[in-house]
């Protein structure tokens, strides 16, 4: 895997016979006090040192993964448009930077059903983002969430429903990857030998959780289950030729996973 070109908001890496591009949707700024310990309290004045603050919070980056094969566009994840807060809705901006019409994605699937992942689907005028959508996948396990949202309402028709181990197509698999939402799922994408997996929200801040995997997120709806996942997605990770994208690294969000004792570490791309 590597870099093609890159701007503001998106990086383009080759990747075995396919392109994937990492995409910027923005920023949000939580509470250190979302972080949580093993034993689920949060960190007070005891927050370690290498978490990194900005103006006293802690900054996620919002990233979303298009992969392309051939003519096929399928993108993970949507941002959050103009549904949540004014550093996040980027979304469409770098796909025109990347030099993508969105009128050519054809395959939307979803890691979970949070806002910051699924709002995108509309544009903040109010049209469809993606105008020849032709598949729509949400986790089986959260379709009842997915129609919750009354901006969506339009797409409660066209969602199709899928669990652990279905083929989104020839070369991307969903991988259960359940705690931080019920139905929490991974995409691994291979080809010629490259492994890609695109985990959703495994890891929420990236300074402290690949060293500490045992650090759980406020909002993660089971703690302990998001826990063991995170733990089993980083020992896959490890693997000789695998390489991650998580929708809350440092943008671009793609790197490495290495095995540091019982710990892990993250080398960016």
């Amino acid at each position: 895997m590597k870099t093609l070109n890159f701007g503001t908001n998106y990086v383009r890496f080759a990747f075995g016979d396919l392109t994937v591009i990492a995409l910027r949707d923005g920023y949000v700024d939580m509470p250190p006090s979302r972080l949580r310990q093993a034993s689920g309290r949060a960190f007070g004045s005891d927050l370690p040192a290498q978490v990194i603050l900005v103006e006293g919070r802690l900054r996620l980056s919002v990233n979303a993964f298009l992969i392309v094969d051939r003519d096929q566009h399928t993108l993970i994840d949507t941002g959050a448009a103009n549904a949540w807060l004014p550093t996040m809705g980027l979304l469409l901006r770098a796909l025109h930077e990347a030099g993508v019409a969105r009128e050519s994605i054809g395959t939307v699937a979803f890691t979970h059903t949070h806002e910051d992942h699924v709002n995108g689907l509309v544009a903040a005028d109010g049209s469809d983002a993606f105008p020849n959508l032709d598949r729509l996948f949400v986790p089986q396990e959260e379709v009842s969430m997915f129609d919750e949202y009354e901006r969506l309402a339009r797409y409660r028709q066209r969602r199709l429903p899928f669990g652990d181990g279905f083929r989104i197509d020839r070369s991307i698999t969903a991988i259960q990857a359940h705690g931080h939402e019920v139905g929490h799922t991974a995409f691994q994408v291979s080809s010629r030998g490259e492994t890609l997996l695109i985990w959703g929200d495994i890891i929420h801040v990236p300074s402290i959780q690949f060293e500490n995997p045992e650090l759980s997120w406020e909002l993660d709806a089971d703690q302990s289950q998001a826990r063991s996942t995170r733990q089993r997605m980083l020992r896959l990770a490890a693997q000789p030729n695998f390489f991650v994208a998580g929708a809350h690294l440092d943008f671009p969000g793609v790197g490495t996973v290495a095995v540091c004792g019982d710990a892990f570490r993250y080398t960016p791309l």
